[in-house]
């Protein structure tokens, strides 16, 4: 058995279910691996999924897109390499609660938003706004990242960004009703998130492990989508007390399930959805053009299963 440890980019849910159900189903062990799930929980996200693959505390990590560009253009810069979409389709929003009559995103300007920290994410949101034909100028709070769905509900904070699949889902089931903006209805083309991001040497090193881990990975996501109360009994599993008291979880899977796509695309990267991405971060001045020469993710192991 060969271990490989992934680093979580949020607490177990409906986005990881392929890898859990891997593991419990002992489909990793099939291909002799045994693989160790860190779960951001244990040191309370101090610790980034991009900084546990820098530090080679997990050979893979679950992380937005931004990520594998964040980590192959900093400073000490980090050979990372994108090698499974686990979405196929962008299915976040940023949200606010209606009763706070934000209309639209342009209502954002002089309210306050709970930011992620992530490497583009208040950028996006202020061009967002001025999309929307606001000034792109509001507050922005740091919050810790593990509440922030929290601050939203308790009114420290007038929106941020969501998985519809999950607090969306939680909104749902509280009858809490919500505003929900999707970048692509404003023009602004997103990148794949979460993403399976791992380094290029260790992939060149292990080519026949991380792809028998990868061929693992994708049955655990195919069969999500035929065995949705199996499922739901091995993501409860997993997730936290709050997320059992607070989601419907058959609701959440199969608001899911479609977008992890078929045996043919489960995994996939289109590459014009990548360079579409890559281009506007340029020609918003948020990256040099240097980000469109560089090998930021790979097809590879998914065609090789």
């Amino acid at each position: 058995m060969k271990t490989l440890k992934i680093a979580l980019d949020w607490t177990p849910n409906v986005n990881h279910i392929g890898l859990l159900i891997a593991k419990e189903l002992g489909i990793y062990e099939q291909y002799g691996i045994d693989l160790v799930i860190i779960n951001p929980v244990t040191d309370n996200y101090q610790t980034t999924p991009g900084k546990k693959l820098e530090l080679d505390i997990a050979d893979f990590v679950l992380a937005p897109f931004e990520t594998v560009i964040s980590l192959n253009n900093k400073e000490n810069a980090v050979d990372a390499i994108a090698v499974f979409a686990i979405l196929q389709e962008d299915i976040s929003s940023v949200a606010s609660l209606k009763s706070t009559v934000l209309e639209s995103p342009k209502a954002l300007d002089g309210k306050t938003y709970a930011s992620y920290k992530a490497r583009y994410e208040d950028k996006i949101v202020k061009e967002l706004v001025k999309t929307d034909g606001g000034k792109g100028i509001f507050n922005i709070v740091y919050p810790d990242k593990l509440g922030i769905w929290n601050t939203l509900l308790d009114g420290t904070a007038d929106a941020t960004w969501i998985f519809n699949n999950w607090e969306g889902v939680e909104a749902e089931s509280k009858n809490i009703d919500l505003n929900k903006w999707s970048l692509k209805d404003y023009s602004i083309p997103y990148g794949y998130s979460p993403v399976i991001i791992t380094k290029r040497n260790n992939l060149k090193n292990n080519k026949i492990l991380y792809i028998n881990f990868m061929e693992a990975t994708r049955k655990g996501y195919l069969y999500a989508q035929e065995n949705v109360s199996e499922v739901i009994e091995i993501l409860n599993l997993y997730i936290t007390s709050y997320d059992k008291e607070n989601i419907d979880l058959e609701k959440a899977l199969n608001a899911t399930i479609s977008y992890f796509g078929d045996h043919n695309k489960c995994g996939f990267m289109n590459p014009e959805r990548v360079n579409s991405f890559l281009n506007w971060l340029i020609e918003n001045n948020l990256e040099n053009s240097i980000i469109r020469t560089q090998d930021l993710f790979t097809n590879e192991l998914i065609k090789s299963i």
